[in-house]
Order: C-alpha cells, then sequence, then structure tokens
C-alpha cells in the first residue's frame, strides 16, 4: 500500500488497528497519524512483529476493502 492509500484509508484502518494491536494507545496512533513507515515501527516496537507479518496484515485489510494494495517495501524503524 503506498503513501497516499494508507493515509486515505487511516481513519477507517485505525480502528481495525485497535482491535489488532490493542496495547497501541492513542498517542501512538497519533504519532502515526496515517504515515505507513511509522505504523509499521511503531507495530515492531510494541509487539516485536516483523515487518513482514505487519506489512501483509495491512495488506490484507487493504484487500478486504475492495482494492488491490500496490506492493511496498517499509523503511526500518527510526
Amino acid at each position: 500500500m503506498n503513501t497516499d492509500q494508507f493515509k486515505g484509508k487511516w481513519v477507517q484502518f485505525k480502528g481495525e488497528v485497535k482491535k489488532q494491536w490493542g496495547k497501541l494507545t492513542d498517542d501512538d496512533l497519533k504519532q502515526v497519524e496515517g504515515d505507513y513507515d511509522k505504523f509499521v515501527g511503531r507495530i515492531q516496537e510494541r509487539y516485536g512483529d516483523k515487518k513482514e507479518e505487519v506489512m501483509r496484515w495491512a495488506d490484507d485489510w487493504y484487500n478486504k476493502q475492495g482494492q488491490q494494495p500496490p506492493r511496498r517495501e517499509a523503511q526500518p524503524p527510526r
């Protein structure tokens, strides 16, 4: 999923993120605020999940919305 697509779906996606990863705080979500790389990094930071697993989950969610996500590599967290 590219940056524009992620940002465009952020409001919907945020609700699903809270269900999937309940340890994320509202402050975490505010800091991410539609930035795909920050999202992946924050999940890795809180849960230790591999970026490929996080990206696969995000792509699966996006697919359920009826659209094909373009493949994209996340940058390592900074």
